[in-house]
């Protein structure tokens, strides 16, 4: 993981010097219009640079990239004029817009060294953002790379040495490097992240970020009764691990806990998979790649809260010691449950986790997980299904799409509850419909929030992994989402409560 150098400057566009310079276009009525911050270039280009961008087929559209050569009193050598969309109904460009929009530049910079970005004019913490995620490549197994993401740009803010910019930019910044954390987790393959190796690079990045780190190995969990872990893992010959990573908060300081959902590899066990596509089950620890990220980011940028993320990690693999439909496990805490589906393996670790986080009595629980297939039939590949206490879950549903991560609130109908009920367990895992799984996975996991904890699961089976093209600043492969969502979350709870 690389990250340009980003530095802030209140000079005027046509005074700084770079490569590249990137402006904004709005789609207007009548073509593309020039974003806020550009004013000095037209009176460059003789006031014709719409005309210009019109003429090289330029309409302002979200994602449009022209490129111009610069001329007359600009410094850069050329212009690179990224499309914003249209304005929203009060006539403004959206956060989201400027985002993305950042992440396509820096996605069109590559091999350039230095650049100059003017979209920090309408927001700077967006484009930040934006700027971090789409320069973003994951090469380390590529025998030739290609060419290297931008190197540094400069920011064109007109309060460049104020403190609120300053601090803008290391928050914005610090926030998409934990995404970018996240995504080089979920970007390694399989064969080089079984979970002692997750677990082991989980514990690197807790200590360096100053966290209390705890590691369960095979004969702890046992020890101990995690008997949904060791189910799951039971198939592989790289034994599962549980790691609690703390970020202490000041005395008095909100408890929050933090899970996910760490199955590096599945097969689905015993209920194997179709191998069409399994090779995108090596993203199937995207939970819990967000929110090791997230814990961490919580440390660098010293939230005002006492917060523990607890993430267990298994291979869901199929073999002669694989655990089996019709199998009774016994749970961590001491509920048990039949196993009718191996593949719905996620929710049985996490009962676990969620479990063993609830004993410190958090104020609030937030999880992420790739959690159903459900959720990709219901909701798409870019919207995750947020579920949970309904205050909570709306109130991170909300937060989630002021981050652009698009996240929306799901119900927990009690109808589909009944259907849960074993006549050998306490639980099944799954049930014999096929309508409402997202649903009935959560209602699984209710009935392990224990306390007055304020629950929010969060289900990014789709959105955790972009197996076509890259658009904005997400790339192919693990995208890092819901990471700014749960950083939002903990933001909001510091400040409100």
């Amino acid at each position: 993981m690389t990250t340009p150098k980003l530095t802030l400057a209140d000079s005027a566009a046509t005074k700084l010097a770079a490569e590249t310079l990137v402006i904004g276009t709005v789609e207007g009525s009548d073509g593309p219009e020039l974003a806020q911050g550009t004013n000095e270039l037209a009176a460059a280009f003789d006031g014709n640079l719409t005309e210009t961008l019109s003429l090289l087929g330029a309409k302002g559209k979200a994602e449009e990239v022209v490129r111009v050569p610069a001329s007359g009193s600009i410094r850069a050598n050329v212009l690179l004029a990224v499309g914003l969309g249209k304005r929203d109904a009060d006539g403004e460009i959206p956060a989201e817009s400027v985002r993305r929009a950042a992440g396509v530049a820096a996605r069109s910079l590559n091999g350039v060294s230095h650049a100059a970005n003017t979209l920090s004019a309408l927001d700077l913490s967006a484009t930040v953002q934006g700027t971090v995620m789409g320069a973003y490549s994951y090469t380390r197994y590529k025998s030739q790379a290609g060419e290297d993401p931008v190197a540094k740009v400069d920011l064109l803010v007109p309060d460049a040495k104020s403190d609120g910019a300053k601090s803008a930019l290391k928050g914005a910044t610090a926030i998409g490097e934990a995404v970018n954390t996240a995504r080089d987790l979920i970007n390694t393959p399989p064969n080089d992240l079984p979970p002692a190796a997750m677990a082991e690079r989980a514990a690197e990045l807790g200590r360096a970020a100053g966290l209390e780190v705890e590691t369960l190995d095979e004969d702890e969990l046992r020890k101990h009764g995690y008997g949904g872990i060791l189910g799951v893992g039971a198939g592989s010959s790289r034994p599962p691990r549980l790691v609690r990573l703390r970020h202490k908060g000041p005395k008095g300081a909100r408890k929050v806990a933090l899970v996910g959902k760490g199955v590096t590899f599945d097969t689905g066990g015993i209920s194997l998979k179709p191998a069409s596509g399994m090779e995108e089950m090596t993203s199937d620890m995207s939970g819990a790649a967000a929110v090791i990220a997230t814990v961490v980011l919580a440390a660098k940028l010293n939230y005002p809260l006492d917060i523990t993320a607890t993430v267990p990690m298994a291979e869901n693999m199929p073999s002669g010691t694989a655990y089996r439909p019709g199998d009774v496990l016994r749970m961590y805490g001491g509920r048990t449950v039949e196993v009718l589906n191996t593949d719905a393996e996620g929710r049985l670790i996490l009962a676990d986790a969620i479990t063993r986080a609830c004993e410190d009595e958090p104020e609030y629980l937030i999880e992420a997980s790739t959690l159903t297939g459900a959720q990709l039939v219901a909701l798409g590949k870019r919207t995750p299904g947020v579920m949970g206490s309904e205050q909570f879950r709306d109130r991170v549903a909300a937060l989630s799409r002021a981050t652009g991560e698009g996240g929306w609130a799901m119900p927990l109908p009690e109808e589909l509850r009944g259907d849960l009920d074993s006549k050998l367990a306490d639980l099944t895992n799954v049930t014999g419909q096929r309508w409402g799984g997202m649903l009935v996975a959560g209602h699984f996991l209710s009935e392990f929030v224990t306390g007055q904890t304020a629950w929010a699961h969060i289900d990014v089976a789709g959105p955790a992994y972009n197996s076509n093209s890259p658009w904005g600043y997400t790339p192919k492969g693990g995208t890092g989402v819901p990471v700014r969502t749960m950083a939002a979350a903990l933001a909001d709870i510091a400040e409100n409560g």
